[in-house]
């Protein structure tokens, strides 16, 4: 099989079967859906990780060695801001901040410095560039990014993924939470949803955006993969915009258990810190614009049909 195949649909050109991808951070939730639709597009994945093995490379053999030949590259890399386990203080903080930056950095140095740079450069962050609000509505050229702590991270994020001129295409996709089975926001709730003692988080009026792991997993094959694909996606579902009490009542609904014990604010304050609890007090009405714009098909486009997915 030849290195790279491509093919050309409707005027537009696509990276096919026997493309090599690395993906830093992709043993976590997120990557392990990616790396498991890639495979299953033909893509050869190599995972960048701190722990060496099989079809991987370590950060640092990436930072003394440079970029494996590869067709696109792909990161994930980042510390769980949601661990209810680390309190929010100031060494947490660097943490989340240096899990970002640092092996964003090391990636973009290594694509900077590559004999041949992969043709595409994918980065994830987060919703939390926009401005919570309860009634503004954001697509990918809104403003955001400079008003708390997480604004300004998923600032300083982008920035450090950001290269020189124009050899490789730039995706970045900013995420909402992300619904799936095994991990992220459903194995925190599954068990007091399933008890029937879930409910909305705080006032429950916030909104919630979302997106099922399967279509966050394919738009991102689909930035590898589009050659037309460039510069800031939504990472979201496109249905109509849901509220977190909205949320609490269809996964409920999904499980057939009832949905209505809120979780009071102050108890979200006290076990994640003020700063932090804003994150799931507060909310953004974000729309997948530019996503939509580029061709890309949700397999799950409804909340309902998502959660059920979930919880099958």
């Amino acid at each position: 099989m030849e290195r790279l195949k491509q093919s050309l649909r409707g005027g537009r050109q696509f990276l096919r079967e026997g493309t090599k991808t690395c993906t830093g951070g992709g043993t976590g939730f997120i990557g392990t859906a990616l790396t498991q639709l890639l495979k299953a597009r033909g893509h050869e994945v190599t995972l960048v990780s701190r722990k060496p093995g099989p079809d991987r490379i370590t950060w640092d053999e990436l930072a003394t060695s440079g970029l494996p030949r590869c067709d696109a590259a792909v990161n994930l890399a980042g510390e769980n801001i949601l661990n209810p386990l680390r309190r929010w203080n100031e060494t947490f903080q660097k943490e989340v901040l240096s899990s970002r930056l640092e092996t964003t950095q090391i990636l973009a140095r290594a694509i900077n410095k590559a004999p041949q740079p992969p043709q595409a450069w994918v980065l994830v962050t987060g919703v939390a560039y926009y401005q919570p609000s309860l009634t503004v509505e954001y697509d990918e050229d809104s403003p955001g990014g400079d008003f708390d702590f997480f604004s300004n991270l998923v600032t300083k994020w982008e920035a450090a993924a950001r290269l020189p001129g124009e050899s490789t295409r730039q995706v970045v996709v900013r995420s909402g939470v992300v619904l799936g089975r095994g991990g992220g926001a459903i194995g925190h709730m599954l068990l007091p949803f399933r008890l029937g003692l879930g409910g909305p988080i705080g006032p429950g009026h916030q909104f919630f955006p979302w997106i099922h792991i399967r279509d966050l997993a394919g738009i991102l094959t689909h930035a590898v993969e589009a050659s037309h694909v460039q510069g800031v996606l939504n990472g979201v579902a496109p249905a109509p915009t849901t509220t977190n009490a909205e949320f609490a009542k269809a996964f409920g609904a999904a499980l057939s258990r009832p949905a209505f014990i809120p979780l009071p604010s102050v108890v979200v304050q006290a076990v994640f810190g003020r700063e932090r609890a804003v994150m799931l007090l507060e909310g953004q009405k974000v729309v997948p614009r530019r996503t939509l714009a580029t061709g890309y098909q949700y397999s799950f486009p409804e909340l309902g049909a998502a959660l059920k997915e979930v919880v099958a």
